[in-house]
């Protein structure tokens, strides 16, 4: 890996939708939905927060991504990841930082993220970077499209 300065954050866009599917699939355990993650279930949702997602890029690689939303009161994040070589470098980090950056220019003043028990790696950064595990609520879902099938890699 080259320098961590060297890694561009930016506002992640269309164009780099291939890249960032492709680090998708190389994340152990990562669950990829058939609707929701295919190049159109993205554009949707880019369309609808164009500002707030983010990719880690560098050389031409994509090492890191976030996608990040709102529905006008609290911003949430979906499919944080950094490449396996990249991480313990600050790109996490960095990249939280962008999204809640463009949240709060947003005029959102809350952010929230599911992360998987399962998910060691991921429950530590949140962990270490400061972030609240609540323990006082009760996470509720309704899956309104079966077809909507989550394959984890």
């Amino acid at each position: 890996m080259g320098g961590t300065m060297s890694i561009i954050i930016r506002e992640m866009t269309m164009d780099d939708y291939d890249r960032v599917y492709k680090l998708w699939t190389e994340i152990q355990g990562f669950g990829i939905r058939s609707i929701d993650d295919s190049k159109e279930g993205v554009e949707r949702f880019l369309r609808r927060n164009p500002t707030t997602s983010v990719v880690a890029e560098q050389n031409g690689r994509i090492v890191g991504a976030i996608l990040c939303g709102h529905d006008g009161r609290r911003g949430c994040f979906y499919h944080v990841c950094v490449a396996g070589d990249y991480r313990k470098h600050g790109v996490g980090h960095r990249m939280v930082q962008y999204c809640m950056r463009a949240l709060k220019d947003e005029g959102i003043n809350k952010v929230s993220l599911i992360a998987f028990k399962s998910n060691a790696v991921g429950n530590a950064f949140w962990n270490g970077v400061g972030w609240t595990k609540r323990e006082d609520l009760n996470y509720y879902e309704y899956t309104l499209n079966e077809e909507n099938i989550t394959k984890f890699v």
